[in-house]
């Protein structure tokens, strides 16, 4: 186990009507608000009335960014910042799923920032400050509301690259399950794959003594699975979607990640695809990790043995393991064919016709992952075997 630093700042309020909290948080940073939201449904669930309510309750003085992308636009970070400072906005104020809580940490350092935010992406510089950043989250997926990463596309580079920051942490976030019962099927499947990703890239590790991490991931793979498979046909059951939507926020929340460094090779080649494509990052992943599992099985078939073994079930008696490894990836695949997930680059009409322009993107800072380092090459045979 590697030395390390555990922290993390966000107050998390999770259950049923906690969206009265707002009245409580948000003037412990001011009454000038920047309320940022998606493409409606907030509006169709009736969500955004509520908020509204509370907000004026409290006296508020809003301000509102609508529209924000599923994978959110650097132009959109832009009009944000504008905003912020032209309004004098004291709070950010997030309501949606990660896409939205990502745009939103961006505009809310880019505020504290005299160039371009798009800077930190590029690692050409890193944000020294930040407006405080409350969210109310409505998709149980990316873990953002716990987090300090985001992502963000450049439309007009088509780059779509993540970044991270300490005063990127949202300052508190609302999570009650009731609020992601309009979800339709697709997103909710493409959160659950996209949660269960996150504990596999951080399980296929290197460093060794592990083992209260390695069952915290096991666990919550096991628990994705079960609930998941449920919830997908039963969208307002609230005790599935309080418990999915917990092992969302525990997945990239740090708790389960401590003193190793995880692999995060796939979430770099989606990237590059949805750029390009401005495709789920859900449904991305469910095409490219059983892809990236069949490519390094060989760099560690024991690391793949356990996972078989302690998440999938799979029987090791007389097996190498590989031969275990590979029916774990093959159960995975078959789990997440059973909840509806995307399995080929061809389901979304992706031929080979970019895949040289994907491999320059997701190699663009150089080898990638930790489990094994991947090139140019390799990212590209990865693409060609998931068409």
């Amino acid at each position: 186990m590697r030395n390390f630093q555990f922290y993390n700042p966000t107050r998390l309020i999770f259950g049923k009507g906690t969206l009265e909290a707002l009245t409580t948080e948000i003037p412990k940073y001011g009454k000038s608000v920047l309320l940022i939201y998606g493409g409606g449904s907030i509006k169709r669930s009736g969500l955004y009335d509520k908020v509204t309510a509370l907000l004026q309750r409290i006296g508020a003085n809003v301000t509102e960014l609508p529209g924000v992308e599923p994978n959110p636009r650097l132009s959109t970070v832009h009009k944000g910042v504008d905003l912020c400072r032209s309004q004098g906005i004291d709070l950010v104020l997030a309501v949606g799923g990660g896409s939205v809580l990502d745009c939103a940490k961006a505009i809310a350092v880019g505020a504290k920032y005299e160039g371009d935010m798009w800077d930190f992406a590029v690692r050409k510089a890193a944000p020294q400050g930040a407006l405080p950043l409350g969210t109310i989250l409505t998709i149980a997926a990316t873990g953002s509301e716990m987090n300090s990463n985001s992502v963000i596309t450049n439309e007009a580079t088509m780059e779509k690259i993540g970044w991270s920051s300490p005063y990127a942490y949202p300052a508190f976030s609302i999570l009650d399950p009731e609020l992601t019962f309009s979800l339709p099927r697709d997103q909710t499947v493409y959160g659950v794959v996209d949660m269960m990703v996150h504990v596999l890239e951080h399980y296929f590790h290197t460093d060794g003594n592990t083992p209260v991490q390695d069952g915290f991931c096991e666990a919550l793979l096991r628990t994705m699975m079960d609930a998941g498979s449920k919830l997908v046909n039963d969208l307002e059951n609230y005790k599935l979607r309080e418990t999915i939507l917990y092992c969302g926020t525990m997945a990239l929340n740090g708790m389960v990640s401590m003193g190793f460094a995880g692999d995060w090779a796939t979430h770099n080649i989606e990237h590059a695809v949805s750029a390009v494509y401005d495709i789920p990052h859900g449904g991305g992943l469910a095409i490219l990790f059983p892809q990236w599992m069949k490519y390094n099985l060989d760099a560690g078939p024991e690391r793949f043995r356990q996972l078989a073994v302690n998440v999938f079930g799979v029987d090791p008696s007389g097996k190498s393991d590989r031969e275990v490894g590979l029916e774990g990836i093959e159960a995975l695949r078959r789990f997440w064919d059973s909840i509806g997930a995307p399995s080929r680059l061809a389901d979304y009409d992706i031929d080979a016709s970019h895949i040289d322009a994907m491999a320059d993107k997701a190699i663009r800072f150089g080898p990638f992952g930790n489990f094994r380092k991947l090139q140019r090459e390799d990212a590209v045979e990865i693409y060609t075997m998931s068409l």
